[in-house]
């Protein structure tokens, strides 16, 4: 059963509390985006998304819908506050990463608005831990603006594919190279490392690819330091949707499976890398 929150001193409602009877989901999600120290928390009807950037080139987005939780209440339109990812991380996983057979840890988070701390509680085998987590002001994200109109090319692929692409290709590379094309090769890897140049190529009939939408021949290359991250979200997930837009910027969206079966998704956005030419592809 979910703890129970108690109400707060002042009386003032909490304007977000949520309860999970697994803490477990929420903490292997907010892992897959932990690449930097503070995450920029956003709740609404729909659920908390979670979002992360870095340098202004990459941002991650972990989406936990609010059917997830047994419980999810969000009083006012939208709800957003910065927190520290790590220190909510430590707290979440207070009584270990690997509970017992037949154990789990409980949560209940609340938060009463702007200038209050996120509260947890955590419960497990009959133990009760309270934490407190300041928050801070949000800071103003990128927008990348990657509607579906402005999308040129699409691929789903099973993860698996790109999982063994990663284990294969040289990551001393500093870039890995992505063409998607109608025509042949259709969607290739590429990486030019200390060994070489290296090409993956995935027919679009390959039993791997899952769909196929490609209007027109793109290459684009991406800092391999920059998508190193969401291959923490890649290890979890089961499908990926890889999409480009006319400026090339890329997104790769993770569709993960919890282990009571429910879906959620972690989605990365990243710029292409700019320090090469058109002559160099």
């Amino acid at each position: 059963m979910p703890l129970s929150a108690p109400p707060p001193a002042s009386g003032q409602p909490y304007l977000l509390s949520a309860s999970l009877d697994n803490a477990r989901h929420l903490s292997s999600l907010l892992r897959a985006v932990h690449f930097q120290d503070h995450a920029t928390c956003f709740a609404t009807a729909n659920g908390l998304r979670v979002t992360v950037e870095d340098a202004k080139c990459i941002q991650a987005n972990a989406f936990i819908q609010a059917e997830i939780f047994q419980e999810f209440a969000v009083q006012e339109e939208s709800v957003t506050f910065r927190i520290n990812l790590s220190v909510l991380l430590d707290c979440l996983t207070i009584f270990g990463t690997s509970s017992l057979p037949g154990t789990t840890t409980a949560l209940r988070m609340c938060y009463r608005g702007y200038g209050y701390p996120l509260m947890l509680f955590l419960e497990e085998g009959g133990v009760v831990t309270v934490c407190k987590i300041n928050t801070q002001e949000p800071d103003e994200l990128l927008d990348f603006d990657f509607c579906s109109t402005k999308v040129v090319n699409k691929i789903i692929l099973q993860s698996e594919g790109l999982r063994e692409a990663f284990a294969e290709l040289d990551m001393t590379s500093e870039v890995l190279q992505i063409t998607m094309s109608p025509d042949k090769p259709y969607f290739r890897l590429s990486t030019f490392g200390n060994a070489g140049s290296a090409h993956l190529d995935y027919p679009r009939d390959s039993d791997l690819m899952e769909a196929f939408h490609c209007n027109q021949t793109q290459t684009n290359r991406y800092k391999i330091s920059l998508l190193k991250p969401s291959t923490k979200a890649l290890a979890l997930s089961c499908k990926v949707s890889i999409r480009t837009d006319v400026q090339g910027f890329l997104s790769l969206q993770y569709m993960i499976r919890n282990e009571d079966g429910q879906i959620c998704f972690v989605e990365y956005y990243c710029c292409p890398d700019e320090d090469i030419t058109e002559a160099e592809l």
